[in-house]
Order: C-alpha cells, then sequence, then structure tokens
C-alpha cells in the first residue's frame, strides 16, 4: 500500500494568501498526497500570557507572547473555502488541523472535510479530542510528548466518541469500558491512524526513537505513521522503510523567511527529493517472498556454476576429486550433486571444460 504523503504547509504562508496558494502548487508540484495548513482562532487557542516556546524565539528572533505571534498567522475562514477548492482544481487533498472547537466545527460542516488530524499538543485535551472522534471522520493522532499511557487514555476518548449512544455521559470510567470493549476496538481500527512524533522544531537524531513505531503498532494494533521533525530528508524516508502508513513533513518556499517553523522545514527541492526517496523505498521493500526476481533470472547461467570434466573423462571411468571441477557457467549439473557423483562410472566420454551431464 502507498505511503500517504502530508505536506505539512502550517503556518508557513505568514498569513499571506499569495504565500498559501504559492504551498499548494508547491506541494502538488512535488507529489505530496496531500497539503496541510492549520486553522485555529488565536484568542482561542492561547492566553494573553502564553509564552513561546525556546525555538519559536530563535526562529523568529523576537520574543513575544504567542497571542500576537499566532493572530499574524490565522488565515480566515473564506480564505479556505478558496484554498480548498484550488485543491481541487490542482487534484491534491486539502487537509487543516483544527485547534479549537469552532474550527473543528467549520472543517467538518463547512468544508466538509473526511479526515481530520489531531495534533500532539491536544492529545491530551479530551474534549477536543472526543469532539473529533464525534464527527465520525478518519483521523490522524499525532503522539509528540507522549506515554503509551496518555495514548491509550485519548484512544479510550476516540472509542468512546465513535460508539457511545447519545445519552451516555462522558467520564474516564465510559471512556476504559469503550476503549476495551469489541466495538471500541473495531471503530479504532476503522477509523484511527497513530502518528510517531517528537515535538522539537529541529528534532534532534539521538530523539527520533523510529523504533517506537514497532512499540505502538504492537501495543494498540492500528497503523502507526510517522510526523517528522528532523532536519532533512533521511528520517522519514526511514520511517518508510519502517512501514510508516503516513509520513507528515513541514515544508517551505523559503527557509530564511520570518515565522516560527520555516527553519525547520523542508525547502520545495528537498519535498520533492524525499517524496521521490519515499516512492522508491516503497518499490525496493517489494512482496516479502523469497525468490528469483525476474530481472535476475537470466544471471543464473552466467553467476552459478556447474559440475565440469577438468580433464578427459572416458566412458566407464569413475568420477573422482581430480577429473570433476565446479566451474561457470550454470546450465548443467547442479553442484549439490557432487558427491553423488564421485565414484560412480561415467555413462559419456568427456572432454576437458565439457558439462557433465549424468
Amino acid at each position: 500500500m502507498s505511503t500517504l504523503i502530508i505536506a505539512e504547509a502550517g503556518v508557513n504562508h505568514n498569513g499571506d494568501e499569495k504565500l498559501a496558494f504559492e504551498l499548494v502548487d508547491a506541494a502538488h508540484q512535488a507529489g505530496a498526497d496531500i497539503v496541510k495548513f492549520q486553522t485555529f482562532k488565536a484568542a482561542k487557542l492561547v492566553t494573553r500570557n502564553a509564552k513561546q516556546a525556546e525555538y519559536q524565539v530563535e526562529n523568529t528572533n523576537k520574543k513575544e507572547s504567542q497571542l500576537a505571534m499566532l493572530s499574524r498567522l490565522e488565515l480566515s475562514y473564506d480564505f479556505h473555502i478558496e484554498l480548498v477548492s484550488y485543491c481541487e482544481k490542482l487534484g491534491i487533498e486539502f487537509l487543516s488541523t483544527a485547534f479549537d472547537s469552532e474550527s473543528l466545527s467549520f472543517l467538518v460542516n463547512d468544508l466538509k472535510l473526511k479526515k481530520l488530524k489531531i495534533p500532539s499538543g491536544d492529545l491530551t485535551n479530551a474534549p477536543l479530542v472526543l469532539e473529533h472522534a464525534r464527527t465520525e471522520c478518519d483521523l490522524i493522532v499525532s503522539t509528540g510528548m507522549a506515554s503509551l499511557a496518555e495514548i491509550e487514555t485519548a484512544l479510550g476518548v476516540i472509542a468512546f466518541g465513535l460508539t457511545a449512544k447519545e445519552c451516555e455521559k462522558p467520564s474516564i470510567e465510559a471512556f476504559e469500558r469503550a476503549y476495551f470493549s469489541k466495538l471500541g476496538q473495531q471503530a479504532l481500527k476503522e477509523k484511527v491512524t497513530i502518528l510517531h512524533c517528537t515535538t522539537e522544531y529541529p528534532a534532534p537524531l539521538w530523539d527520533i526513537n523510529l523504533k517506537a513505531m514497532d512499540t505502538i503498532a504492537n501495543a494498540f494494533k492500528l497503523p502507526v505513521g510517522y510526523s517528522d521533525h528532523s532536519a532533512g530528508v533521511n528520517v522519514p524516508i526511514a520511517a518508510v522503510a519502517r512501514e510508516a502508513t503516513i509520513i507528515e513533513k513541514h515544508f517551505t518556499l523559503d527557509k530564511n523567511m520570518d515565522g516560527p517553523d520555516h527553519k525547520a522545514s523542508l525547502d520545495p527541492n528537498e519535498l520533492k527529493e524525499m517524496v521521490k526517496g519515499i516512492r522508491d523505498v516503497e518499490l525496493v521493500l517489494g512482496d516479502g517472498l523469497k525468490g528469483p526476481r525476474p530481472s535476475e533470472v537470466k544471471n543464473k547461467l552466467v553467476a552459478r556454476k556447474s559440475l565440469i570434466a577438468e580433464k578427459t573423462i572416458l566412458k566407464g571411468e569413475k568420477f573422482n576429486e581430480q577429473n570433476m571441477s565446479i566451474k561457470r557457467p550454470g546450465n548443467g549439473q547442479n553442484p549439490i550433486n557432487y558427491w553423488t557423483i564421485i565414484d560412480k562410472p561415467s555413462n559419456s566420454n568427456y572432454q576437458s571444460g565439457d558439462l557433465i551431464d549424468e
């Protein structure tokens, strides 16, 4: 199955609608399946006193509140509609992450999205997670900063949202029952993909821990992908080799632009390189069946060896270690029969270099 590649534009449009369109173009030209943005009302996302993350201060060279920074990065609802239309025209899927209830409602009820992404920062935001689940959309759940226990709790909330009756009251106990129920597990398998993620920008290689993908898959028996914040393209390509079903990666038009995420993003050429690398890895992974591949069959005769008469052997003369050897080409007697033939009389006359045919 082909890996779903999400080109994360995020807020790398810097609030500029022209840049947003250009980001869609770049994602499409790179061959990504989805271009993803972020939908939020800054005032509903952070308080006036919420401080920037260290990487945001470093990448913007500006110390200000998150509210001030994010307010410049909002995209209007009307412009979202234009973006969706433009994506449809190009043939690339539009996706956006909702960071508040109002934005989620807009994505589902107005834009009619059928797929949603729950960001790592909201994994423990149970009310918003529940709202996502109740949309009955397919859910991509990112797990940066999370423990297995926190992931399981979030999955319990989702299982409840997908299966509970309207009259059933949300509670920790109800989430646990839903998660461990047969119906809840089936609903999760139908609707949820989990993304392993390291929430740092850029994420240091020693903290990537791709083997955690296996741990997540074994723990929850759900499809697992990878949301990458490392520098370059090597890590997401490696994640595909470890059977990631989804790859999400930030990209930008120019890493030197002002903004919190540009420096940890790919440029358009790197995005193309990543997509090609992922598609190449999918090809080389193959079907897992071990046997001669079509391209190598013709080389059997050249590379393998046969039983050969090392010197003249007369009919009735016994084969021995001196008059018989093993050499190329491989279109004669298989060398596995060496011990079967030794000490037996020849049925034919052989000249030096003849293939032994017994």
